[in-house]
């Protein structure tokens, strides 16, 4: 295990899960794996949002993590990884903290409760006590379009006093509740956005980095944005965000992850598209689209080189 607090900033991979025929699809997921570990990312997420995580079953979880966490040990360089947890009952996500103890993650990326919109004071509850439960570090998701309630400051900041309770992945979609955050937060506690059109304004409100499902497209490029920021180099930052701003409306113009998994699967990086239901794969106007733009990058990159 690592130090998640000193390694939670940079360019974080919420990382998809690959399925064949209805099955965990272990072959493309340990390619996946030791593609984006071979380049300029920071750490993994498994099994949330973008990992299709509520669609899982508890052996097929364990299947994951052990998995990646193979696939890692055998490369030359450790990647920390979070495991996504959500639900909408304390005692629930209690006893997943118990069922997943002994498995081999650096921490929990942990939403808050969908669907009760319980009050700050129950929020502050709740957090409080997964945070006294868990072995492992915690990262707080705050994601209010989807979970139905937002963490305030306020009670963020008294989460954040917690030793555990290490950072934050922003999806708040507020940008002055987030400067706000960066500007009163204690030394230490890390925010990561996760709002991939934001990623750029982000970086410059002062992020510590961010965790993108954009990034499984053109990794080095969105990695390359909070590089050139930090040397300094903001038009350059700004330019290479350009770039990519259209990548990004594309990956979300239907529910993701499905157009991330149609242009892993056309680019052999997986085998199949396939999504769990109550997700669907791409429609046949959007494939169109997005196969034009694999096309147009890719001879981009001919031309580049």
């Amino acid at each position: 295990m690592i130090d998640l607090r000193s390694q939670l900033q940079g360019l974080w991979l919420p990382l998809v899960t690959p399925f064949r025929n209805g099955e965990l699809d272990e072959a493309s997921l340990r390619r996946l794996v030791h593609h984006y570990i071979g380049g300029p990312v920071d750490g993994l997420i498994l099994a949330a949002t973008s990992g299709e995580g509520m669609t899982l079953g508890i052996t097929e979880l364990q299947r994951l993590v052990t998995a990646v966490h193979a696939e890692i040990s055998a490369s030359k360089r450790h990647v920390p990884v979070c495991l996504g947890l959500s639900g909408a009952g304390t005692q629930k996500l209690l006893d997943a903290l118990d069922e997943t103890a002994a498995w081999p993650i650096d921490g929990y990326l942990i939403a808050s409760p969908y669907y009760t919109r319980p009050s700050q004071r129950g929020l502050l509850q709740h957090f409080s006590a997964l945070a006294g439960h868990a072995l492992r570090p915690i990262v707080l998701y705050n994601i209010p379009y989807r979970t139905g309630v937002n963490i305030d400051n306020e009670t963020l900041l008294r989460l954040a006093e917690r030793p555990n309770i290490v950072g934050m992945k922003d999806c708040g979609n507020d940008r002055a509740q987030s400067i706000e955050l960066l500007r009163r937060r204690p030394a230490g506690f890390r925010v990561l956005t996760g709002e991939d059109a934001q990623y750029h304004n982000a970086l410059v409100d002062g992020a510590d980095g961010a965790i993108l499902l954009s990034a499984h497209i053109e990794t080095g490029a969105f990695a390359s944005v909070r590089t050139l920021l930090w040397d300094g180099n903001q038009d350059a930052a700004s330019a290479r965000w350009s770039s990519l701003a259209g990548l990004t409306e594309l990956l979300f113009a239907e529910p993701s992850p499905a157009p991330a998994k149609y242009w892993l699967a056309r680019t052999g990086l997986i085998d199949s598209a396939e999504v769990r239901l109550p997700m669907v794969e791409v429609s046949p106007q959007l494939a169109a689209r997005l196969d034009a733009e694999i096309e147009r990058r890719a001879a981009a990159s001919i031309r580049a080189a």
